[in-house]
């Protein structure tokens, strides 16, 4: 479903869901800012930010459980200010799950349909139709405290989808889990939420977890959103420095724009190293070059054909991480690049150990031009 789906691009479509200029202060602090966004149905969406940039405000917001101070917040295109949580058509699965203990699995996911006063054999159908959806139907009988935790997980997310949500949010709802099974249940969300078809709008501060799962990212921060992007656009071509920087690891250089042919620019560093990178910038504009470890070819001699976009330095560390090595290498001027290294054999066999010189080098279409 992920790809070919991209209902934003098609002027057509309406969203399903729409913050128009929304603020929300508390007291002094403005945790929201004049936000404007658009989430459409049967859409993966993912808030992503540091701690603090308004994202599990924003949340809270679309819930009901706060109200906007300025700006509106529609649902199908009707306004749902001041429509209270249980009225809405959304349904929230906070990070601490929030199961009754006193109550079975089954009591648990039956919760909020009893409380809609729904006939008692629609009860029963609905709740083993979300106990088989999350594959839990026998550990029905059991207390929240005789599961684990992705179990308890499970039994959440079965209770939120039990009221069939038009939205359903999820607050950091994997945080709990180890990191084995937190990747497992990502690939079961995904799963989930395609079978379902239901819009999912989840807050993390895992930009990997937000990669894996959504269709698209609002990467926020102070209460503004700086791009809402698929991932792979996200990661390809930030707009701004601070996106680049903030999703995955890359390298950023401070550079002067000397001259523009086409579709590619010249940059010159305060050293008088000039690289080539793809983009368009004035000449003489300040502008950073941003290029991603995993694009640099590190090796022991100079790339052949010379071209501008090559450096040699020394490396002072090595990071071993299993399937690859991320190597840090200090430059002549005294800066420090990073390239990273599938390792395709055995540790004993790499050629390159720390102080050992070495040349990094990158085409100049793996480069980006950031000029914010």
């Amino acid at each position: 479903m992920k790809r070919g789906f991209a209902p934003w691009a098609d002027p057509s479509q309406q969203p399903l869901v729409r913050f128009d200029a929304v603020t929300k202060r508390f007291g002094d602090v403005t945790a929201v800012d004049r936000l404007s966004l658009d989430i459409y149905e049967r859409e993966f969406f993912a808030l992503l930010g540091p701690s603090g940039c308004g994202k599990t405000t924003l949340l809270r917001l679309l819930a009901g459980f706060e109200a906007a101070d300025a700006g509106a917040i529609l649902l199908e295109g009707r306004n749902i200010d001041g429509v209270p949580p249980y009225r809405r058509p959304v349904n929230m699965m906070f990070q601490s799950y929030a199961l009754f203990p006193h109550m079975t699995v089954a009591a648990n996911v039956a919760f909020g349909l009893k409380q809609d006063r729904l006939p008692k054999g629609e009860i029963n159908a609905r709740v083993a139709e979300m106990l088989a959806l999350v594959k839990l139907e026998r550990f029905a009988h059991r207390k929240p405290h005789q599961l684990s935790g992705g179990q308890r997980q499970r039994v959440a997310l079965a209770r939120s989808l039990a009221k069939h949500p038009k939205v359903l949010l999820l607050d950091e709802p994997l945080a709990a889990l180890d990191k084995k099974l937190r990747e497992e249940t990502q690939f079961e969300l995904m799963d989930l939420q395609a079978r379902l078809g239901t819009t999912f709008v989840i807050v993390t501060h895992d930009q990997e977890e937000a990669m894996t799962m959504a269709h698209r990212i609002a990467v926020m921060d102070h209460g503004h959103v700086k791009q809402v992007s698929p991932p792979a656009d996200l990661y390809e071509q930030p707009n701004s420095r601070w996106v680049a920087e903030f999703i995955g690891d890359i390298n950023i250089i401070e550079t002067v724009v000397v001259s523009q042919t086409g579709d590619h620019a010249v940059l010159e560093t305060a050293a008088g190293r000039r690289f080539s990178v793809g983009g368009v910038a004035d000449a003489g504009a300040q502008a950073f070059m941003a290029v991603r470890p995993e694009k640099i070819r590190i090796a022991l001699t100079p790339p052949l054909g010379g071209g501008l976009n090559h450096v040699a330095g020394r490396v002072v560390d090595i990071g071993y991480l299993g399937d690859m090595s991320i190597y840090k290498v200090r430059l002549d001027d005294g800066s420090v690049m990073r390239a990273s290294l599938a390792n395709a054999r055995r540790g004993s066999e790499r050629d390159i150990v720390p102080d050992q010189p070495v040349w990094l080098s990158w085409p100049p279409e793996a480069a980006l031009l950031l000029t914010k």
